[in-house]
């Protein structure tokens, strides 16, 4: 089997992100406030403030340690010798996740410094075009232990694994821009989000469950 090899070229862009998002947050720390607004509930309201060196660095913690959990997935999987079938979706999964990090961290630093703009709101808009575009690519992944819909049910068949994903790609990519398009509109953004995640995570789950058992018959 050979062996994953660390390709500097594609790797340079995401490193840049993470030190990016480390800088931008040094370069204001100064000027944040002691207690800053980092979690917000599904209506898009603060409800949750961290201390100034929590609040400038948590989020830049958590972009790091992804990258390292993302660079050594493909080494630790037990079916690592798949992720070759599907390189290209990973690495653009690792960006959407740096990206939208990337992005979490500059609405904060903003909301700190005083900035008039619904945060909220945004946090929950972003959510929602990751989820879209997440599902955009969903059906390409190739059956792993780390990234899609991991149900016992789609862990235990490639079959049940591939037709879930086609599933869950519509049901991501459609759910993602409703939500997104509403939240635009400002639709009752609390049960307009929650009923997304239902139908993107329930839907899937339930459909694995039921294929699962009649390819058993």
């Amino acid at each position: 089997m050979k062996k994953i090899k660390f390709d500097l070229k594609k790797e340079l862009p995401l490193i840049f992100i993470v030190i990016a998002v480390f800088a931008i947050s040094m370069y204001f720390y100064p000027e944040l406030p002691d207690n800053i607004p980092t979690h917000w509930n599904f209506k898009g309201e603060i409800d949750g403030y961290s201390g100034k060196l929590a609040g400038a660095f948590t989020i830049p913690g958590i972009n790091l340690i992804m990258y390292v959990m993302f660079l050594f997935m493909p080494v630790l999987d037990p079916k690592r010798e798949n992720y070759r079938l599907f390189e290209g979706t990973y690495l653009y999964f690792r960006y959407l996740f740096h990206i939208f990090f990337a992005g979490l961290q500059i609405l904060i630093i903003m909301a700190a410094l005083g900035y008039n703009f619904d945060t909220g709101k945004w946090v929950i808009l972003g959510t929602l075009l990751l989820f879209m575009l997440m599902g955009n690519v969903m059906g390409r992944l190739k059956h792993n232990y780390f990234v899609g819909i991991k149900t016992p049910w789609t862990l235990a068949s490639e079959e049940v694994w591939i037709k879930t994903h086609r599933l869950g790609a519509v049901l991501w990519t459609c759910g993602g821009l409703i939500g997104a398009i509403l939240t635009v509109l400002n639709i009752n953004l609390g049960w307009m989000f929650i009923a997304i995640l239902i139908f993107i995570t329930l839907i899937p789950a339930g459909y694995s469950y039921i294929l699962f058992n009649r390819l058993k018959k």
